[in-house]
């Protein structure tokens, strides 16, 4: 049992994150209804990925526990608030929903540092992301073509996160570096571990190998 090879949490986190951005994208362009967004935010965007950031945690990623479980919750959240709007049951507007976004660009603000310690690939789609909000936060409480903005630059958020899970699987696969994810942007100190926490296991979401 205790050679059982596991399998890497974070080929499903960022599946699940970059298909429901993207699919969210199509809708804020207005080329796909609301419902394929809302059952696959709610299955593959928030539950599946909110359990991918669950074993996360399990191999000691402290990055990958935050985000996947983090924005799984955001999914889920955000499904929650459409279907209640539809129910006609604690409604929210369009800066409600606006605020909403404001409290996950702060959060956002913070993995994005993070992961200028991992690799160029995962700042590509932090990056990407914490633009995508700003321009959403903007297009909920001024000019809507913020919103248009915002569609396009997470549509290569997606990508960028497709881009890693490919790397992920297709380099274990092929037994070589196919899809490479860069360095750093800012290398880590690592520092005397008998004055900080306990030192977490090697990240294969940050090597994403």
């Amino acid at each position: 049992m205790g050679n059982t090879k596991i399998g890497n949490p974070a080929v499903v986190g960022l599946g699940g994150f970059g298909l429901t951005t993207f699919l969210l994208q199509l809708h804020n362009l207005e080329l796909l209804a609301i419902g394929p967004v809302l059952v696959m935010g709610l299955m593959f965007g928030g539950i599946a990925q909110f359990i991918a950031g669950l074993m996360e945690q399990k191999t000691g990623n402290n990055f990958g526990f935050a985000a996947f479980t983090a924005y799984g919750a955001f999914w889920i959240g955000l499904g929650l608030i459409w279907l209640l709007n539809n129910a006609g049951i604690y409604t929210s507007s369009t800066t409600d929903v606006g605020y909403y976004l404001v409290a996950w660009t702060l959060f956002t603000g913070i993995l994005w540092v993070g992961s200028l310690y991992l690799h160029k690939a995962m700042v590509s789609t932090f990056t990407s992301l914490l633009l995508g909000f700003i321009f959403l936060d903007l297009g909920h409480f001024g000019n809507p073509i913020f919103n248009t903005i915002a569609a396009f630059v997470l549509i290569y958020c997606a990508f960028s996160a497709w881009y890693m899970m490919a790397a992920i699987i297709l380099n274990e696969l092929a037994g070589r570096e196919l899809l490479k994810v860069g360095s750093p942007v800012i290398h880590a100190h690592h520092l005397d571990t008998k004055d900080v926490a306990p030192k977490q296991k090697t990240s294969r979401l940050a090597h994403a190998h």
